[in-house]
């Protein structure tokens, strides 16, 4: 099954950039929405694409920090500085791909191993000085604090948050430090993102926990996507620079690169990392669901974390009935997850201020 996954991934990774033309901004074009609602069957109405839509542009006018008409361009407009980035992807030479961190196979390895006891995941994580770092500031921040307890070791943090717990908190750890801002013009759009993303793995966790299945895949397949974003948007920078001159990419041409591209560049990192065939199945289910396919908890916690994180942002959102109408959760299931979410958002509010 595992030749399989990879061949199927690799044919569609193929697929998506067979073409040798490049694609005007304003046609249809092969990356699907980040959103995916519920596929219509013949049992459930058809869903209004607008709707979809209109929370994808409420998002990135968030993540961008622009008002819808920044995010629209002219036809053809970008298709030189879009063609380049759509080349970097398809031939392997995104410059800011992240590289494995070099202590994931190992954590890996051992996070899925039943047998894998305290003390020794205690050990391998304290062989990474950085790393240890960032999980003890990461397993204190609002999103995975159980208690008003500081967790002051690595033995103490697996003690407290368990195998699953820990697993997510090195998940974030792994991946904060290649999303903190370079500098002041990404700042703003870093710390967005990383919450966005944050919120979204945090739901599809929730939800998969909720609904009884394993969610280890989730949190950190629910964080590839905002990678993806910050990895895009500084691929694009150095394209802009040494194609047309420009220091730092409008907001138009950012959010078509993202849109474009956010689903294959999640796969390429999932690639790059040597993650488990289950993370690829999950992203591909996510990217493109079938009709009657069960929804996976990544799609609705995508979903829901969107409209949460900007819910608590006083940003233009989504209607509750119209987050149950493109989902497969219900309405108490959407309560209990987005209680704990807001509870999270509303710390971490506190603790920035």
């Amino acid at each position: 099954p595992y030749t399989t996954l990879f061949r199927s991934f690799f044919s569609w990774i193929s697929g998506l950039f067979s073409s040798d033309k490049p694609t005007n901004a304003t046609t249809t074009v092969s990356e699907p929405r980040l959103l995916n609602p519920v596929v219509a069957t013949d049992d459930s109405p058809d869903i209004d694409p607008a709707l979809i839509d209109q929370l994808e542009e409420y998002l990135f006018c968030w993540l961008l920090d622009s008002p819808p008409v920044a995010l629209r361009s002219e036809a053809g407009q970008w298709d030189e500085v879009l063609e380049k980035l759509r080349w970097r992807i398809a031939n392997g030479e995104l410059d800011e791909l992240p590289r494995q961190p070099m202590t994931l196979p190992m954590l890996m390895r051992a996070l899925s191993d039943a047998n894998t006891g305290r003390n020794q995941l205690t050990e391998i994580i304290l062989n990474d000085p950085a790393l240890t770092d960032q999980l003890l500031q990461i397993a204190n921040s609002p999103y995975f604090r159980t208690s008003d307890q500081t967790i002051d070791s690595v033995d103490q943090a697996v003690f407290v948050l368990g195998m699953d717990g820990i697993r997510n908190v090195v998940s974030a750890a792994i991946m904060r430090p290649m999303m903190a801002a370079r500098n002041s013009r990404e700042a703003l759009f870093a710390q967005r993102v990383w919450r966005w993303g944050l919120t979204c793995a945090r739901s599809a966790e929730l939800i998969a926990k909720i609904q009884g299945q394993d969610s280890s895949v989730y949190f950190m397949a629910g964080l590839l996507p905002a990678l993806s974003y910050i990895t895009l948007r500084r691929e694009l920078q150095r394209v802009c620079r040494t194609e047309s001159g420009m220091v730092e990419p409008p907001p138009s041409l950012i959010h078509i690169a993202l849109s474009r591209h956010q689903w294959a560049t999640s796969q390429l990192l999932a690639n790059e990392w040597n993650l488990p065939p289950k993370y690829h199945a999950q992203l591909l289910a996510a990217e493109r669901p079938a009709p009657r396919q069960q929804h996976t908890p990544l799609n609705d916690g995508i979903i829901i974390g969107t409209r949460e994180v900007l819910r608590h942002a006083h940003q233009r959102n989504m209607p509750e009935d119209d987050v149950l109408r493109i989902t497969h959760i219900s309405r108490e299931q959407f309560t209990r997850v987005r209680k704990v979410i807001l509870d999270t958002l509303e710390a971490g509010a506190k603790t920035r201020a």
